[in-house]
């Protein structure tokens, strides 16, 4: 019987097994033989000792830090999540460092757009300091103190900020589909590093954008210099840039203004005539000919003022467009025209533009004044307007996708994911992750009863979600709408580790007969495993009672669990009753639930005869 690993995805084992599918003939003994490999690769190796590359005090520690798996896990706190039972969002509190980690075999590849609002770096914003050696111990004591800022006086305020930002955005392009978009919020302080980071994360080919978005409606006029008015959202896609969605028109209803019965389609006219520079007969002498009207007139293209013009198409496209039904004549007083017929459909639409202004996206008043309404007071500094993910994610997401937000402070992201839902008639979920920091006693925030700002994230959810329903109650469907969350915090491990440290050998032995922590129950453990196993956290879960024990099912007997310390044989029983017709069913139970080592055998025996094979403990 197989155990178990106790950690999240190792990736730089992930990566090995990568590189052997490619070049297994550069691997001698498990390891790499470099001069191989740039034997192979020829000349796409650069061996010049002087070459550009973007560095800093630190970067080595931060891919380390990137690789290094987690041993910790998430919690399920059924009490502060909102329709537990039915949701397929999720609410993670934690560092988000160990929360990519954790995440990275159940969500691998499977996240569709990622919009983050990190950290400025003004010099009064908060900076992760990330633990090489033990990252959750370090996140114990970080929730347990006042964050820290990073001021400009720092020695290392640009590296601080560049080390906390690497392994993040690193891990966060593993969760990212192929079709994948990022779109990362940033000012003039760092978006100079930031564009140079990413350019290395994710490939200087895979930059899309550098958006202005335009986060004021007017001036400051105690500004000293220049009045700001616009902050940066740096857009990178995963592989392609046909990943990025194109836009309707704004006036579409105004400009596809005919309608063709025969196709049921809108459309609107467009001179063949053509125009602006280039449009003369000079200019493309066997473009002018003439073109037989409804009536037999030859119609040439002369301009209203009589200037000689040219025809668009050729007589060849031109009579291909006939045939179509692409072309209309059109009797006016001043003769005829002829227009090409273009129809309303995704050709029609246009590519996002690389400005966003404020009276199309809102602006950073607009957010914190629909944040104030919603929360009944002021208790978030500078939300983002929620127009503006809206907007991101017409841009970088479908239908049926997986929208992450790993600094996700106020919870805007799922409020647009919630109200995108409603007006495009999607049904995307969230994943929210949130540092839970402690907020200052003397806010107006800690006043209204908040103590750290997952608590208001939480609030703002459960709140927008209700409004969007009350004001949609008589919208078709609307009862579907998923407006609940899962609630996960970052922990330690359910399972105890070995502490050779203890001197009272015979406790200690005592103390292992259960490798489970006594604060921790078998839902816990059972979601660590869903993790490790690489389950997605919103799978659907069956208990099934079989006498005093529980099996757990997921995803129809993909998964089956027993984690009770005493099974059963009727647990054994019944396991092959479940067991998926689609795909090799794993079991797993508990290291101790067996009375004995003859019966846990006798067990995994048992169910090789249905073809179980996949059986393992914890």
């Amino acid at each position: 019987m197989l155990g178990l690993a106790g950690e999240s995805l190792n990736l730089t084992e992930y990566n090995l097994e990568k590189m052997k599918e490619l070049f297994p003939e550069v691997f001698e003994e498990g390891k790499i033989d470099f001069d191989k490999l740039r034997l192979i690769l020829g000349d796409e190796v650069d061996d010049n000792e002087e070459r550009y590359e973007f560095t800093w005090h630190g970067k080595s520690n931060a891919i380390r830090i990137a690789q290094t798996p987690s041993t910790g896990t998430l919690i399920p706190d059924k009490e502060s999540s909102k329709n537990w039972d039915n949701t397929e969002n999720l609410y993670i509190e934690g560092d988000n460092l160990e929360v990519l980690k954790l995440l990275q075999k159940s969500y691998f590849g499977k996240v569709k757009m990622i919009y983050i609002d990190p950290p400025y770096n003004t010099g009064k914003d908060f900076v992760y300091h990330d633990d090489f050696r033990d990252n959750i111990a370090n996140y114990k004591e970080i929730t347990n103190q006042s964050t820290r800022a990073n001021p400009e006086t720092n020695g290392r305020y640009h590296t601080d900020w560049l080390n906390m930002m690497y392994p993040r955005l690193k891990l966060a392009r593993n969760l990212l589909r192929d079709d994948g978009v990022i779109f990362i919020s940033i000012d003039d302080n760092e978006v100079n590093n930031l564009r140079k980071m990413c350019d290395e994360i994710f490939g200087e080919e895979n930059f899309a954008a550098q958006i202005i978005w335009q986060k004021v409606y007017s001036p400051r006029m105690d500004a000293i210099g220049f009045s700001i008015s616009h902050d940066y959202i740096l857009c990178y896609v995963k592989e392609n840039i046909e990943s990025i969605n194109r836009e309707e028109f704004e006036q579409n209803d105004k400009q596809f203004n005919y309608f063709d019965s025969k196709k049921g389609l809108k459309y609107r006219r467009r001179s063949i005539r053509k125009e602006g520079s280039n449009s003369l007969r000079s200019d493309a002498p066997n473009s002018f000919f003439p073109l037989i009207a409804p009536d037999g007139q030859s119609v040439y293209p002369i301009k209203p003022d009589g200037t000689e013009s040219c025809w668009r198409w050729s007589i060849d496209t031109y009579n291909e467009n006939v045939k179509n039904d692409m072309v209309e004549w059109v009797k006016t007083s001043n003769g005829w025209q002829v227009y090409a017929k273009q129809y309303y459909n995704n050709d029609s639409k246009k590519p996002p533009e690389t400005i966003w202004f404020n009276n199309e996206v809102n602006h950073n008043h607009g957010g914190a004044e629909e944040l104030k309404k919603i929360m009944s007071g002021k208790i978030f500094d500078s939300p983002k307007p929620k127009e503006l993910i809206m907007k991101a994610m017409k841009i970088g997401a479908n239908n049926n996708d997986i929208i992450l937000d790993l600094f996700s402070g106020s919870s805007t992201t799922a409020h647009a994911v919630i109200q995108s839902n409603v007006s495009e008639g999607f049904n995307n979920k969230f994943i929210m992750v949130q540092l839970p920091e402690k907020i200052d006693e003397k806010s107006e925030a800690y006043k209204a009863g908040y103590k750290n700002i997952c608590e208001i994230g939480k609030e703002r959810i459960r709140r927008a979600g209700d409004k969007i329903v009350s004001e949609n109650k008589d919208k078709e469907g609307i009862e579907n709408l998923d407006i609940g969350f899962k609630v996960f915090k970052l922990d330690s491990s359910n399972l105890k580790s070995w502490d050779s440290s203890i001197d009272n050998l015979e406790q200690n032995l005592l103390d292992m007969e259960s490798n489970l922590k006594k604060d921790r129950t078998n839902e816990d453990l059972l979601y660590e495993i869903l993790l490790k196993s690489g389950v997605e956290l919103t799978a659907k879960i069956e208990e099934i009672k079989v006498g005093y024990n529980t099996l757990y099912n997921i995803g129809q007997g993909a998964l089956l669990a027993c984690l009770d310390d005493k099974i059963t044989q009727d647990v054994i029983d019944e396991i092959p009753k479940h067991r998926s017709p689609f795909m090799d069913t794993k079991v797993i139970f508990k290291e101790a639930g067996f009375m004995s080592d003859a019966a846990k055998i006798n067990a995994v025996q048992n169910l090789k005869q249905f073809k179980i094979e996949d059986v393992r403990s914890v």
